[in-house]
């Protein structure tokens, strides 16, 4: 693409249309997203990380406290710090770990976590006075979102998909120097697993944090309950552990169903979760020994129930549900409907009790889920997946980070893997998010490009995208209430009026990398409202 000069700045137009400055490229040293498909079978060097070898065997892992262990690891200003978010909304080590950081008065540091949440509001002080200067993650929610859409975070925020952010670990663009994980349990060289807490904060798996374990300089387990030797079989080895540190409490696992995970009891969601169930059953790849996945969004999860009244009725069963695990999933292969479960998460406490007892329900890695740029990942060999999104727009574009009003809001998660992966990608919307339309002209940010998104199923009837003639056919006698996605947006606009563009000041606060590592677009700092 030939860039275009705008007041002054050259910008790239990439392949969804996002102008990105060539500034915020010699930044990065990134290049404009090109296509989903562009960097297929293109070769790389995988990084490599320091590893000090445990050859007395006398030496001991254990340290008394975080304080000690950070000593230990050599912390010091600009190191990049990572953590994972298996706890969700429970966890308690992001904030624990960082508020020894911050009492030693260490700056300038980057946080490679698996996402940021509410329960990592208490950083917002540090992002204001330096502590932290650069974040990486899924995304960001809560006030961690907020103060980087408003500027007061002093370097980037850099929002990737799952799979994306093992790309950008294991090819050395991001390099980890200390990795805390939290478990469950640990033994005291460090073999990991994510059940058996005495205290019950139990998360099911730990398979963000395995890729964190191979190539970090330092990693240390933190857990509330030390068991003996060996704990196995091991979530995360013992080999790839530095230091093991036991702490009151890790975190609290109730509070892993809540916000986006929370399921729904909204009937126009439930609707919603209708459509697309009864839409998958008219197309070719709803056959015995489908492989399925739902995101984190309560309709998307609904869908579930809806569609095991059709496998009920048809005899067919699933071979693989992957990805986050909810009760619904569950429940389920219990019934004897989903013959595997590939979990990569767990959303709730029946499905982390169900891991433990059930041998055909079994931990993957972020890495064999999700990652591009490795020798073949799992969403690659999904035939349905039922996501969620704050805005579509008429080229099928979806947004699933910046809310309406340019605030960071959410997360990309597996959107763009599992949407890249598989071979019918549905997505779900309301038609209107409260007086916003959802279904629009154009996405305010583009996390998913529409090049790998099929259907868009709604309150007000279902799209399907033009690229995919061979769904229309499937699906063209059927009494589904199928529309163009135009007039799904004229729609909304009639009922609300076109809406105003969300108003951004010059800065650029983050950039929506695409899952190969390029540029898919850019977030600007929001502009205060002017009357």
């Amino acid at each position: 693409k030939l860039p275009v000069f705008i007041r002054g700045i050259y910008k790239m137009k990439n392949a969804v249309g996002r102008e990105i400055p060539e500034e915020i490229l010699k930044l990065t040293g990134k290049e404009p997203f090109a296509g989903s498909y562009a960097k297929h079978m293109a070769e790389y060097q995988a990084a490599t990380h320091k590893v000090a070898p445990v050859i007395d065997p006398h030496y001991s892992k254990v340290v008394d406290s975080i304080e000690d262990v950070l000593k230990k690891c050599g912390i010091k200003d600009g190191m990049t710090l990572s953590f994972h978010h298996h706890f969700r909304e429970g966890d308690y080590v992001v904030n624990m770990v960082m508020e020894a950081v911050h009492k030693m008065g260490i700056k300038d540091l980057t946080i490679c976590a698996t996402s940021l949440g509410k329960a990592q509001n208490a950083i917002v002080p540090m992002i204001e006075d330096g502590t932290i200067t650069n974040i990486q993650a899924s995304g960001v929610r809560g006030k961690i979102g907020e103060a980087i859409s408003n500027g007061k975070l002093k370097g980037l925020a850099i929002m990737r998909s799952h799979g994306g952010r093992v790309r950008a670990i294991e090819s050395g663009e991001t390099h980890i120097d200390i990795s805390f994980i939290g478990a469950p349990t640990a033994d005291d060289m460090g073999n990991c697993r994510a059940i058996g807490s005495q205290n019950g904060a139990d998360c099911g798996v730990l398979g963000y944090a395995a890729i964190d374990a191979q190539y970090a300089d330092k990693v240390v387990v933190v857990t509330d309950t030390l068991v003996p030797f060996p704990n196995v079989p091991a979530s995360i080895d013992m080999t790839n552990v530095d230091y093991v540190v036991k702490v009151d409490a890790i975190g609290d696992p109730t509070k892993i169903a809540t916000g986006a995970a929370k399921p729904t009891t909204d009937q126009r969601k439930l609707l919603m979760a209708k459509y697309a169930a009864d839409f998958m059953v008219h197309t070719p790849w709803y056959k015995d020994g489908f492989i399925y996945q739902t995101g984190v969004g309560g309709a998307s999860i609904a869908s579930t129930k809806f569609l095991a009244d059709h496998l009920r009725k048809d005899n067919i069963h699933i071979g693989v549900a992957m990805g986050g695990i909810a009760q619904a999933i569950c429940e389920l292969q219990h019934e004897g409907l989903i013959e595997k479960i590939a979990d990569t998460q767990d959303f709730d406490m029946a499905s982390i009790e169900d891991i433990k007892t059930n041998p055909n329900h079994y931990e993957i890695t972020t890495s064999q889920y999700a990652d591009p740029f490795n020798k073949g990942a799992y969403v690659n060999k999904l035939d349905y997946v039922i996501l969620g999104a704050l805005e579509v727009d008429t080229h099928f574009n979806v947004n699933v980070v910046v809310g309406s009003d340019g605030v960071i809001t959410g997360a990309q998660g597996g959107h763009p893997d599992t949407a890249a992966g598989a071979k019918c990608t549905i997505v779900i919307a309301p038609l209107l998010q409260g007086r916003i339309p959802a279904i629009c002209t154009e996405c305010t940010t583009v996390t998913t490009p529409g090049e790998t998104v099929d259907v868009v199923v709604t309150d007000y009837g279902i799209a399907i995208n033009p690229r995919r003639q061979d769904i229309i056919d499937a699906v063209k006698d059927t009494d589904l209430p199928i529309c163009t996605i135009e007039e799904l947006r004229d729609t909304a606009y009639k009922m609300v009026g076109t809406p105003d563009p969300v108003q951004f000041g010059d800065r650029i606060v983050g950039i929506i990398e695409a899952r190969d590592g390029s540029v898919m677009d850019v977030v600007r700092q929001v502009k205060k409202a002017e009357f």
